[in-house]
């Protein structure tokens, strides 16, 4: 093992979160370096090459801020930028700002174990030069909520002797999919825009279905010259509308109730979002996320459209969702995934009705039918927003072991903190509104504070800051109290893990959004850190 390496701190991740978190820390004076498991920047968009991999916030928006000249020099394509731009944007910004010196990449991390004595974290890691310890006085988990792949437990999957793909990992020199059959296990967010893309490629496509979820079209092409000259003329402007909604983009939610306008009115709204393209039909009215009879009728418009678009009645009514509110688990955004359905090479199979028993070395059986297969495509998500960290090693105060405090659940302050681990401070972790809101915006919202609070206590001779235990408490229970005011429990989402087996179900983000958010953390810090201990 090498010498210690000793910095101001030490960031775990490179994407959005630490390629900013490292530019804030290093124009503060402080020594600090990125440990990367990828061999480059991205984050989530590094891992997420799947084909049809895109954002479902508009490209616009879904930048940094920080920087004016930034946001005039990039240009942008499409409307919704798919990974490959993602990537290239993110990789332009580490080069403009030489980033890269400080990013250690090809480097896992294991453990993340607070000193007491010496006040300062010791983080052991294993890269191409073998194991190292980094010693900093700060720790910053920008590990990513949607980063830690899984793949179903099945019996037999070992023993299949096809190609095993999972869309959170997959290889960098894509997958040709011509001429053989391929089963796709997953109809989550990047199933939905995977599936598509692979029935291009494959001579027959099995999809395996557990819960339909509602999707509306992305419209997306290449970006209107117009609409992208008046942005950037008004960058500023749309950026301080974008920190001052809900959802951390720069459109108002709906104002209208869709219980109190005519079933003529409130038809005219969704048709006006659908044919607007995106996601903000959710929001289109100021109700559809608390009501479930003004929800029943965004959900029936939904259906509807499903029975327009799929020509067989019987594969129509398998992906309509029946049993949980629009919203409940986050709505999808597509290009041509219920027309899919109408190729004569694609099948759906509803594993709900049909379950899969095993995966034979030939493909896949379920309880009436084994289905042959050349390849298979696991897009069964992610241990979303704690598996990043759960995975390695984090041990605060006296070897108290993170994964031990969160037993029951994950506990913070603020999404920023844990009590009992001095010094650790999480970007967009549970507890925050992060995915729930537009990413980019929420991760500069933390990246900020984290940053104005080490120099505060940098300032003031401080050397240590944790969440207060009764502080954690009082915020689980603000997070949990303010979910139970929506309908986003009322789905086995991954909001809740109800995606893990085993996981505690505990609604992860904060669902109050972020301008509520925003206006807790700057009264925390107008009030001299106020639920945080400071030593």
């Amino acid at each position: 093992m090498r010498a210690p390496e000793r910095v101001d701190a030490v960031i775990i991740g490179a994407g959005f979160s630490g390629l900013y978190m490292l530019k804030r820390l290093r124009e503060r004076g402080l020594e600090a370096v990125v440990l990367e498991r990828g061999d480059d920047v991205g984050g989530t968009w590094y891992w997420n090459r799947y084909p049809g991999a895109r954002c479902d916030v508009e490209s616009p928006y879904y930048s940094f801020s920080f920087d004016p000249e930034l946001e005039q020099e990039w240009e942008w394509t499409e409307r919704y930028p798919a990974q490959p731009e993602l990537q290239a944007y993110m990789s332009h910004v580490a080069d403009r700002y030489d980033l890269r010196r400080d990013i250690r990449f090809e480097t896992t991390v294991g453990s993340a174990v607070f000193d007491d004595a010496a006040r300062e974290w010791e983080v052991t890691s294993s890269g191409p030069q073998g194991e190292q310890v980094t010693r900093a006085r700060f720790c910053i988990m920008a590990t990513g909520c949607l980063s830690s792949s899984r793949n179903p437990d099945i019996e037999g999957l070992e023993d299949f002797t096809g190609e095993v793909y999972h869309t959170g990992e997959w290889p960098q020199g894509g997958v040709d999919f011509t001429g053989k059959r391929v089963g796709v296990i997953g109809t989550g967010s990047s199933g939905i825009q995977a599936i598509p893309e692979i029935a291009k490629q494959a001579s027959h496509l099995t999809v395996f279905q557990r819960t339909p979820n509602f999707s509306v079209p992305a419209l997306n092409g290449p970006l209107d010259p117009e609409f992208w000259a008046d942005v950037k003329a008004n960058y500023r402007d749309v950026r301080k509308r974008a920190r001052s909604t809900p959802t951390g983009m720069p459109f108002p939610p709906g104002s209208e109730s869709a219980l109190d306008v005519g079933d003529a009115r409130v038809q005219e709204v969704f048709d006006e979002h659908w044919t607007l393209g995106g996601f903000r039909i959710g929001a289109c009215f100021s109700d559809l996320g608390i009501s479930r009879e003004a929800n029943d009728k965004l959900a029936d418009y939904i259906r509807g459209k499903i029975d327009t678009i799929v020509e067989d009645p019987a594969t129509a009514e398998k992906l309509k969702p029946r049993d949980y509110p629009v919203g409940a688990k986050r709505i999808c955004v597509d290009t041509d995934y219920y027309a899919t359905f109408n190729l004569p090479h694609v099948d759906l199979v509803d594993v709900r009705a049909n379950p899969i028993s095993r995966i034979t070395p030939e493909g896949v059986a379920t309880g009436q039918e084994e289905y042959a297969m050349d390849v298979l495509v696991f897009a069964t998500g992610y241990d979303a927003m704690t598996g990043s960290l759960s995975r390695i090693d984090i041990r605060g105060r006296d070897g108290r072991s993170l994964r031990d405090h969160w037993a029951a659940g994950p506990k913070t302050y603020l999404g920023l903190s844990v009590a009992g681990f001095p010094n650790m401070f999480s970007v967009a972790g549970p507890g925050s509104p992060s995915v729930l809101t537009n990413m980019v915006t929420a991760i500069e919202l933390h990246v900020e504070w984290i940053d104005e609070h080490i120099a505060y206590l940098c300032q003031n001779g401080l050397e240590t800051s944790e969440a207060l235990p009764e502080f954690e408490d009082e915020w689980v229970q603000h997070v949990n109290d303010v979910a139970d005011m929506t309908l986003m429990k009322q789905a086995n989402s991954w909001y809740l893990g109800a995606n893990v087996p085993g996981k505690p179900r505990v609604f992860m983000p904060y669902a109050g959004g972020l301008t509520a958010y925003t206006q807790r953390c700057d009264q925390v810090a107008e009030q001299g850190y106020h639920g945080f201990q400071l030593a």
